[in-house]
């Protein structure tokens, strides 16, 4: 079948991904003693875990920190993009590890943010609200800079159900945040749902702490997608990210199909004549997603 292949020039990791997996593996490159741990994965794609476990990279999880009783002096450990709680730092000083701290700027501006806001809302019983994915690294990380003391949410049900149960007074300050990189157009929908149930605005502070970078790529995103008569997105199975922005892409384009690798395409996606377009999360590798569009383009041949 006749057809072509655009890859998206905006696709591929995001810069604090780049600036994590660069340290790695220029640790990796000069080092030759010691090991070389990333605390959780360094990035949420399965085919670039496996590149750097090849090189040399040990991903091991908090719990794993947790039963470890013997000294680690001399080994070394990164801390990802995602950040990570005050209680994580101090866990490793006392295993004695060396650290890599890769945690984003953004996300570093973000928890400092996330402190000063509940220093401030706390002596008058006010709320933090976090906007983001429960369980998610980086808000684990937020969390842990005001002790817990902030509510999660994942969509309006959720916020919905929190002042329900009185967890959100309403008539007390409230601040509101959202994760790096979660959706401008859902976390503007919540703000506006609260903006018209507070009847004095001045209780309500609206934190923008969505990656720039994360906000244009929706919009450049959406008209990639409706450009194409096809799209193939590419993300790990385990990346927040991949779900918000292949939902973009299918809001646009019915004809968006999610793959891992190029071992995930299927022939019958396409036909004849088609403009596919290839794109990505912010935690997919340029490399695979060059490997997607040449799976696509074999099936041209």
């Amino acid at each position: 079948m006749a057809l072509s292949v655009e890859i998206d020039p905006g696709s591929g990791f995001c810069a604090g991904v780049i600036r994590a997996i660069g340290a790695a593996e220029n640790f990796l490159d000069t080092r030759k003693d010691g090991t070389l741990y990333s605390l959780g994965a360094i990035v949420h794609n399965e085919e670039e875990m496996a590149r750097l476990q090849k090189r040399g990279l040990d991903h091991i999880e908090l719990s794993d920190l947790y039963k470890q009783q013997n000294s680690h002096k001399g080994e070394t450990l990164l801390i990802r993009a995602h950040g990570e709680p005050p209680s994580t730092y101090k866990l490793a000083a006392s295993l004695e590890y060396e650290v890599i701290d890769c945690t984003c700027p953004v996300v570093l501006r973000l928890q400092a943010e996330i402190k000063r806001a509940c220093e401030r809302v706390k002596p008058f019983g006010g709320t933090i609200i976090i906007f983001g994915k429960v369980g998610h690294a980086e808000v684990l990380g937020l969390l842990g800079q005001v002790d817990g003391n902030a509510v999660v949410v994942e969509n309006l049900e959720m916020l919905q159900c929190a002042q329900n149960e009185g967890r959100i007074p309403l008539e007390k300050p409230i601040e509101l945040f959202s994760q790096t990189t979660k959706s401008p157009e859902e976390y503007s929908y919540l703000a506006q749902y609260l903006k018209g149930r507070i009847s004095c605005q001045q209780k309500l502070t609206v934190h923008e702490t969505i990656c720039k970078q994360v906000a244009t790529r929706h919009k450049l995103l959406k008209e990639f997608a409706r450009n194409h008569s096809a799209v193939v997105f590419v993300a790990g199975e385990s990346s927040s990210n991949g779900r918000v922005l292949f939902s973009l892409c299918r809001s646009v384009n019915p004809r968006s199909y999610r793959v891992v690798s190029e071992l995930d395409l299927d022939p019958s996606w396409f036909v004849s004549g088609d403009n596919v377009g290839v794109c990505g999360a912010t935690s997919t590798p340029g490399w695979l997603l060059e490997k997607v569009a040449s799976g696509i383009e074999n099936f041209a041949l």
